[in-house]
């Protein structure tokens, strides 16, 4: 039987079983769900495109997430952490790396549909598979440079997961958290709300509105139906890896003409 451990001031049980329980759900169903979609990209031939591979992309980073996710379930359920001193910190590099990556791809994803219903421009699979690259080592160096001391990873107030220490005031954490904030979210958000803004404004002078909003949500689970349940060629691969049915769906290239 596991031993029962004191709770930080504050803290009942039923908040940390509440809130265990809230990162299993979410954790094994956003992995489950990304799963799939990564299965269907390796599976469906008609499914592998640059631009889909962003999608994937995006689906591995949110898998990342589900299961650091799935990790803090157990700790809370066992009221501490109990992998010491490295393991918080490799569990908040992991954690925080593919948060980033998840921002990444997003912007990524508005970015490519931006050209491809406003410039009519086609993602080439050299340019989709640097980007990808790209967006993995540079997520990598910030969230590495808490491990170096630029910054730092420390338990969440709970103490059963760790992840960037937003808490600290001196000068070394204004000038970790300035930058990382601006190179890794805000232009992030600005990329993608500027670029469905765009899109908008592109159906509405041509009297065509059939684009669904669509939110910049970070939850992996959340990601899965806006990104790739709700894309209809995505999701036309699903069905045909689900059920070995084929689903006819208008190309990008002339639903909108």
């Amino acid at each position: 039987m596991v031993s029962s451990y004191p709770l930080p001031d504050g803290f009942s049980d039923f908040d940390v079983f509440s809130l265990g329980s809230c990162l299993l759900v979410e954790g094994l169903l956003g992995f489950f769900l990304n799963a799939v979609t990564v299965a269907a990209f390796l599976k469906i031939r008609e499914l592998r495109t640059p631009s889909n591979f962003l999608v994937l992309s995006l689906a591995l980073a949110d898998m990342g997430i589900s299961a650091n996710a799935t990790i803090a379930a157990f700790s809370s359920f066992l009221r501490y952490w109990p992998y010491g001193s490295d393991g918080c910190q490799t569990h908040g590099f992991q954690g925080f790396v593919t948060a980033l990556a998840s921002i990444h791809f997003i912007a990524a994803i508005a970015w490519d549909r931006y050209h491809q219903y406003c410039t009519r421009t086609k993602l080439q699979w050299s340019s989709a598979i640097t980007l990808a690259i790209f967006i993995w080592l540079f997520t990598a160096f910030w969230s590495a440079m808490p491990l170096i001391g630029w910054g730092e990873y420390d338990y969440e107030p709970l103490r059963t997961c760790c992840t960037l220490d937003y808490s600290k005031g001196d000068s070394n954490y204004a000038s970790y958290l300035i930058p990382m904030a601006i190179f890794n979210m805000a232009i992030q958000t600005f990329v993608v709300m500027s670029s469905y803004q765009s899109i908008g404004q592109k159906f509405k002078k041509t009297g065509n509105p059939r684009l669904a909003p669509i939110l910049a949500k970070t939850s992996p689970t959340f990601n899965v139906f806006v990104y790739a349940l709700g894309n209809e060629n995505y999701s036309g691969g699903i069905w045909q890896f689900l059920t070995g049915e084929k689903s006819e769906v208008p190309q990008i290239e002339n639903k909108f003409k």
